[in-house]
């Protein structure tokens, strides 16, 4: 066959292929370009799941008549001018081919107003031939017709789905779109039936309620604020803590300058930032918004815009997963709000005050803690003497400890403790691996991790190849204060430890550690080998059931858990402490019915 220029119309539908895929990618189109062209209102009409009918109408700027002909010539916009433009881009639509892809594959209509003109015209195409612009009624802005969509390319046609499918999709792009900006409103309609109404929001509140409106209310009510900003980068959004992670990563939204991406750079930040507190196995959700500079980012990297390429990825890399990383640091127990537990009917009103300022007292004998010991004895400790009871301490003197008071153990597995406003149940064994994992992080962080000399050596038995494998991993065990050498194919020794653990434990922690340690060499969710080695050695040397703690002891995890970040989940990513309010309580129990 010999070489040949290609007829227009067939390139239009080549081009087609590329950038309309299926209803979903019409929307989104005609949905960018009446953003671009400053709409405040934009009301979107779908028939037979967007096959039959798409109509986008918008408030916008409009186009004027003797330019909607332009309109619809390819690689035609308003949006650049040159190389310098296309570089520092800040529209969502540029290339010019939205219009005619969309109407060499079937019947368009478009109707304009623009700002300037004293009325509006229309412009009807079939299968890329366009009829002439007449006048016609329409009020400021433009509607955009789509009806009978891959009429005329049956071979695209067997590829959609059914209309249940394609609306789903649609359903989720306009979704996303109305979480890229909340100045606009967006109206949805399938036939008859309305499906998302979004009007248009301003401040923290009101956007976080038209989030809840799209992702429902458990987000909304269980979402970390994120706002960091360094130089021209600030990220700002809301992220999910991780008691609300998911099964899936459906709950996952990134928008850079706007512009609603899928970027695996951006993902793969916010996996890293979450792994510490993630349950393994389990995703995150959050809603991002990454605001930079136009020129750092190249918009132009991906036929469908949903991915870009930044100018310096690792930066960005690093400085989204430290904004994150931040943000859920401050997963940890806060104090509660005086508001928070209001009185249930049949309470006593004296256990209330307005305002939570008026004085609860606890039982005699349970004193609030009172720092006499080093917490750090909770581990190995051979013997700790009691300290002398308290006497009772107000509850409203103690607001900044949300876990408040130690009251005792639970089958030697939980911590049953009171605050001012209910009922405090912690898992010991997990509160204290975090504490630990933070405290051990800090320390390799700082280059300064404590630890003390043996003054008689101690030998460990192992199999061949576990000393083996502990030996080639020696800089992570001398990192974290150990000091270790073999004395056979079968004999450990120990010179150095770390600080906090007594010589009695090490060798069992030593066996545990060498035995996690090759369980979890590919499976660990923990990045890194020296995160991980720190936290299988926090998760060996923490306090393990049926072990007997004394209240002060059991204060003291409590005082620590509330000065620890992300204190809220163990490093596994399982949660360390749960609470249940007097209300809770008395509907428990039925009081006051």
């Amino acid at each position: 066959m010999p070489i040949r220029v290609l007829p227009e119309e067939l390139v239009n539908q080549i081009a087609a292929g590329e950038v309309i895929e299926r209803p979903a990618s019409v929307v989104k189109e005609l949905v960018e370009n009446a953003l671009d062209a400053g709409a405040g209102r934009i009301e979107i009409d779908i028939e037979r799941g967007g096959v039959g009918l798409v109509r986008v109408r918008d408030d916008g700027a409009g186009i004027a008549a003797g330019q909607l002909p332009l309109a619809l010539e390819r690689h035609a916009t308003s949006k650049i001018a040159s190389f310098d433009d296309l570089e520092a881009v800040t529209t969502l639509g540029f290339r010019g081919e939205a219009l005619p892809s969309i109407a060499s594959v079937a019947r368009l209509r478009i109707a304009s107003h623009a700002d300037d003109a004293p009325q509006a015209a229309e412009l009807v195409v079939d299968a890329g031939t366009a009829g002439e612009v007449r006048p016609v009624a329409h009020p400021p802005g433009t509607t955009v017709e789509v009806r009978e969509l891959f009429y005329n390319v049956p071979a695209r046609r067997k590829f959609v789905r059914s209309d249940a499918t394609e609306l789903g999709h649609i359903v989720r792009l306009v979704e996303r779109l109305a979480l890229s900006r909340f100045d606009v409103a967006f109206r949805l309609r399938h036939g008859a039936r309305l499906l998302l109404d979004a009007p248009a929001v301003a401040g923290p509140e009101a956007e976080l309620a038209r989030v809840a409106q799209v992702l429902g209310k458990e987000f909304a009510q269980g979402t970390a604020a994120v706002h960091h900003g360094a130089g021209p980068v600030l990220l700002s959004g809301w992220a999910a803590l991780p008691t609300h992670s998911r099964a899936q990563p459906d709950q996952q939204f990134w928008f850079v300058n706007g512009r609603s991406v899928r970027d695996r750079l951006l993902m793969n930040a916010a996996r890293l930032a979450y792994r510490d507190v993630l349950y393994h196995g389990r995703h995150p959700s959050y809603v991002l918004y990454l605001t930079l500079d136009p020129k750092l980012v190249d918009v132009n990297a991906h036929p469908g815009k949903l991915e870009v390429r930044f100018r310096d990825s690792r930066q960005v890399h690093d400085f989204v997963f430290r904004a994150l990383e931040r943000a859920l640091a401050a997963t940890r127990p806060q104090p509660v709000d005086g508001h928070a537990a209001a009185p249930s009917p049949g309470m006593p009103a004296a256990l209330y005050a307005p305002g939570g300022v008026a004085p609860l007292l606890l039982a005699p004998g349970l004193p609030f803690y009172e720092p006499a010991r080093d917490p750090w004895l909770l581990v190995g400790a051979a013997g700790v003497a009691e300290a002398v009871p308290a006497a009772p301490v107000a509850v409203g003197a103690a607001d900044d400890q949300p876990l408040g008071s130690a009251l005792g153990q639970l089958h030697g597995i939980y911590i049953v403790a009171q605050n001012r406003t209910g009922l405090v149940l912690v898992d010991m064994h997990a509160a204290h691996e975090r504490v630990l994992y933070e405290r051990l992080k800090a320390q390799a962080g700082n280059g300064a991790m404590p630890s003390q000399h043996l003054l008689e050596p101690l030998v460990i038995t192992l199999k061949t190849h576990e000393l083996e494998m502990l030996l080639e991993a020696r800089r992570s065990w001398e990192q974290a204060g150990f000091e270790v050498d073999a004395l056979s194919d079968t004999q450990l020794v120990m010179r150095r430890v770390p600080a906090f653990l007594s010589s009695a434990e090490i060798p069992r922690i030593v066996r545990s550690l060498v035995h996690d340690l090759a369980l979890d060499a590919d499976t660990h969710h923990l990045q890194g080998a020296a995160d991980r080695f720190l936290g299988t050695l926090a998760c060996r040397a923490a306090i393990h059931a049926h072990r007997q703690l004394t209240l002060p002891e059991m204060n003291a995890l409590l005082r620590q858990m509330e000065a620890t970040e992300r204190a809220n989940q163990c490093n596994h990513g399982r949660p360390t402490w749960t609470r249940l309010t007097l209300p809770q309580l008395d509907q428990l129990f039925l009081r006051g019915r």
